[in-house]
């Protein structure tokens, strides 16, 4: 029996975390990956081969509906699932596209259609919204008052993607970013790696991100950090500042122990995909995100090595180039979602609200009014709306 949303606390945000909306740190309970040995030899991609593998049970639980933006991720995830639906003789993966009309910078029709016809598929669900997405519109609401509030705040964007998947299962790109980052921490990783010059000006800032001890390379990061919201009081800001700088100098210098031992564990990957999972279970869906899997994650450590990949275009042509028309997996452009978030529930109820359901130890609620007074609020701010708005509306 899985249990109600107040008796898992490793699906929700810490307090400091909502007061600006990110998790933060390692997931208590979660093991880094085991590093697998070094792939050299020519042949099948082992990360390829690793995504199909992940892949593979989705489509054997029909309907198996893609989320598909149109993206390079999520276009990579659905032309796997079809030629891997095709080799298995399985029923083609279904993509759904949220279309936005109003929001001018979510529009990928083109990008869309190109990969649909590329891959031949004829099913494609379309549904166009209004407000109906708001972080306080209906498909929200249904959210928070069945699961309580998620990470991230815009995760109810699938709770019709899972409806219109009830019994099957539902793929996604969440994880491209994380799987396909280069090491720009640590720019010793980049001289090393020849993908930046060596100056010797640089030389002591490079000594130092190599060898310097945690707890110094964490108070020299944690200068650097802009968290200067204005809704945080002045402590809570140092403390997400300390929290965060020593969250980064914990990553390790190598990718791929990074990979296995950082990303992996981390609440900013996992805490997510549990809530993905809450979500999917109230309609009977198996979800997936392939490039968020341990066996990929394993996969692409043992591929990249200590460097790690060479950038996303790069490394998507390289493994996926057949699946994909070239000049979508270099396309260096994305879709933006915003506008969708703040589209009339979510600015009514922030008008007529008075205070509640925040801590006010931790943020300002007269600065948090200020924020969602005004026409595009700061995106961090709305996990604490979500808050408020279910604080507002109990649940029994």
């Amino acid at each position: 029996m899985s249990s109600t949303p107040a008796e898992d606390p490793l699906l929700r945000l810490t307090p400091l975390e909502s007061s600006w909306g990110m998790p933060l740190g390692p997931q208590p309970g979660v093991e880094p990956l085991p590093l697998l040995p070094r792939t050299t030899a020519r042949g099948p991609s082992p990360l390829r081969t690793a995504v199909e593998a992940v892949v593979l049970p989705a489509l054997q639980r029909n309907p198996c509906v893609v989320s598909f933006s149109g993206g390079r991720d999520s276009s990579t995830v659905l032309a796997v699932a079809t030629s891997v639906a095709r080799r298995e003789g399985l029923p083609d993966p279904v993509p759904y596209s949220h279309r936005f009309p109003a929001v001018v910078d979510s529009h990928e029709d083109d990008w869309q259609e190109l990969v649909v016809r590329h891959l031949g598929l004829e099913e494609w669900q379309r549904p166009t919204w209004t407000d109906e997405l708001d972080v306080l519109g209906p498909h929200a609401r249904t959210v928070l008052l069945r699961d309580g509030v998620l990470s991230p705040f815009n995760g109810h964007l699938h709770e019709p993607v899972f409806a219109a998947a009830r019994g099957g299962s539902v793929l996604t790109g969440i994880g491209g970013d994380e799987l396909f980052s280069q090491v720009a921490r640590y720019p010793v990783v980049r001289v090393a790696a020849r993908r930046a010059p060596l100056r010797w000006r640089s030389l002591p800032n490079l000594a130092f991100s190599a060898a310097a001890p945690r707890s110094w390379r964490a108070r020299r990061g944690g200068r650097h950090l802009d968290l200067d919201h204005d809704w945080l009081r002045p402590d809570t800001a140092r403390e997400l500042r300390r929290a965060n700088a020593l969250d980064a100098a914990a990553q390790p210098l190598r990718w791929d122990v990074a990979a296995a031992a950082w990303t992996w564990p981390g609440r900013v990957l996992q805490l997510p995909r549990r809530a993905k999972q809450r979500m999917a279970q109230a309609h009977d869906v198996v979800v997936e995100h392939p490039f968020a899997a341990a066996p990929v994650l394993a996969a692409a450590a043992a591929t990249w090595g200590w460097s790690g990949p060479r950038g996303r275009s790069g490394e998507l042509l390289e493994h996926f180039g057949d699946l994909l028309p070239r000049e979508l997996l270099t396309r260096e452009t994305k879709a933006g979602f915003n506008g969708a978030f703040w589209a009339g529930p979510a600015a009514e109820f922030a008008r007529g609200w008075t205070g509640g359901g925040v801590d006010a130890d931790l943020v300002d609620p007269q600065a948090l009014h200020a924020q969602w007074s005004s026409p595009a609020p700061d995106l961090h701010t709305l996990t604490l709306l979500q808050q408020a708005w279910l604080a507002a509306h109990p649940t029994g």
